[in-house]
């Protein structure tokens, strides 16, 4: 029996797992829940699941999170919260042993070089994001001093072929639909600009120790390709499926046995001869270029990449900054002084508060900008 703990139970990953919870009620049992507030949903899920250790960030703090992750009844914790106010949980988890699903990349990126050497068997750390989960299946059974390269994908999102002129105009409200996952907005704006790819990328070389020339990212736009593995001999493996996280979630929990999401799912028939690729145009998205750099640079950088992109797509999402200055100010906030590679696990932590602080005074030029290039066209106002 898989006696889980989830975190993040009440967010769109959370919801898929929660899924494959109900579908399979003789193989997990949930045995705690925790989520950022204490809200109707968490409370309906406890009552759904007779769950009586909840625990909610915004009462409990980190002492909440570190108590589900320790729990003496729980042998598997998923990780399915945003940001970095779980990655003390984990390493906790690690410690005690637990089997770990994790779709946080900030955890990652942010503390991977401690939180790494706390994984202590293989398949302990078990990567639940529909692309690392991906390549962590095409890896199994190979040696890594084989790979010649790992390609996470990206649908390209909603502005895949729109131009740079075109870019410049994008509103919140248009960037907010995003064609193929259901996620939130944070998720959703570092979608359409590629960042979250490129956070991708980072945490693909730390998760899999890879060389940061050894990963790198490939537009499939039906989402059905997941992510490839090419070996030093040519050959390729790749894992395709629907683009449902109910399909990632249970591949975590119940590996190496292999179950259906839920007894309804239905597997599509697909058309493999629509499968295409397309390279990733830098000019057009520069984060990638950016989360590329941060892979060299390392040290500090990761961290800081975390903080100033969640202060630049807030700011995007308040109308104060536009579009292509999402990463225009978080390149502009990695390159406005050397940043001191941090010493322990909490100065790690603190430099996503600094490059989120940076990210915010470095803004005011930005929002400036923004108001002096305002104009009015057909009665509507376009940032260009």
């Amino acid at each position: 029996m898989i006696n889980l703990g989830i975190i993040g139970a009440t967010g769109s990953v959370g919801s898929s797992v929660m899924s494959v919870c109900e579908a399979w009620p003789d193989k997990i049992c949930v045995k705690a829940l925790a989520a950022n507030s204490r809200s109707e949903k968490l409370s309906a899920l406890a009552q759904k699941f007779h769950v009586d250790r909840v625990y909610a960030y915004e009462t409990d703090g980190e002492e909440g999170l570190e108590r589900l992750a320790v729990d003496d009844e729980i042998n598997h914790v998923v990780f399915a919260s945003s940001g970095t106010k779980a990655i003390k949980a984990l390493c906790s988890a690690l410690k005690a042993g637990k089997n770990v699903s994790l779709a946080n990349k900030e955890s990652i990126v942010v503390a991977g070089q401690w939180v790494m050497p706390l994984v202590k068997r293989p398949d302990q750390l078990r990567p639940l994001d529909s692309e690392h989960n991906a390549i962590w299946q095409c890896l199994h059974g190979e040696d890594k001093n084989f790979v010649s390269k790992i390609y996470l994908t990206a649908s390209g999102g909603p502005f895949r072929k729109f131009s740079s002129e075109e870019l410049k105009r994008v509103t919140p409200e248009m960037a907010l639909k995003h064609p193929v996952w259901n996620m939130g907005a944070k998720i959703t704006i570092d979608s359409a600009t590629l960042m979250n790819k490129g956070i991708e990328l980072i945490e693909a070389m730390i998760l899999f120790g890879l060389d940061h020339e050894k990963v790198d990212a490939l537009i499939s736009p039906g989402s059905f390709v997941h992510g490839l593995v090419e070996f030093d001999d040519g050959s390729v493996k790749m894992l395709a499926a629907e683009p449902d996280m109910k399909l990632p979630a249970a591949s975590c929990l119940f590996w190496p046995e292999r179950f259906f999401p839920s007894p309804e799912f239905v597997r599509p028939r697909y058309d493999f001869h629509d499968v295409m690729f397309e390279t990733i145009d830098t000019e057009r998205f520069p984060s990638v270029r950016i989360a590329r750099e941060v892979m060299r640079k390392k040290g500090a950088y990761p961290a800081v990449l975390i903080g100033a992109d969640e202060a630049a797509v807030d700011l995007f999402l308040k109308g104060r900054i536009s579009f292509t200055n999402i990463p225009a100010l978080i390149e502009e906030t990695l390159s406005v002084r050397n940043w001191p590679e941090p010493r322990s696990l909490d100065e790690a932590i603190e430099l996503v508060d600094e490059g989120r602080r940076e990210a915010l005074r470095l803004s005011e030029k930005f929002a400036k900008n923004i108001l002096l290039s305002q104009k009015h066209e057909n009665g509507k106002i376009l940032l260009s």
